[in-house]
């Protein structure tokens, strides 16, 4: 069984940067196209970017400037490096192939102050 774990969130103020790393085993990445999700309390959860087998990537709109998604296939690695936070990102990020096959893993919290 896949498990997917994330990691790298945390508290920052507004106008800051976190780097989200995501590992997991075996060879996905090369299989599957790999997103990064959020979801804030009591809404569904979103997808925020992913990228495609071939490099290509893809960004909401929310995303697209701030947010890079990127991965490290040596290492089996997802990351979503987000700069310029605002308040309204503040929710549990996690990641999962698009669209999602595996179990969901903890996720990890990012909360940014105003």
């Amino acid at each position: 069984q896949v498990q997917l774990v994330e990691s790298g969130g945390g508290l920052v103020q507004t106008g800051g940067s976190l780097r989200l790393s995501c590992i997991a085993p075996g060879s996905i990445f090369r299989d599957k196209p790999m997103g990064w999700f959020r979801q804030e309390p009591g809404k569904l959860r979103d997808r925020v970017a992913y990228i495609e087998v071939d490099g290509r990537t893809n960004y909401r709109d929310y995303a697209k400037g701030r947010f890079t998604i990127s991965r490290d296939l040596a290492k089996n690695t997802l990351y979503l490096e987000m700069n310029s936070l605002m308040p309204d990102d503040t929710a549990v990020y996690s990641c999962n192939s698009v669209p999602p096959y595996y179990q969901w893993g903890q996720g990890t919290q990012v909360t940014v102050s105003s």
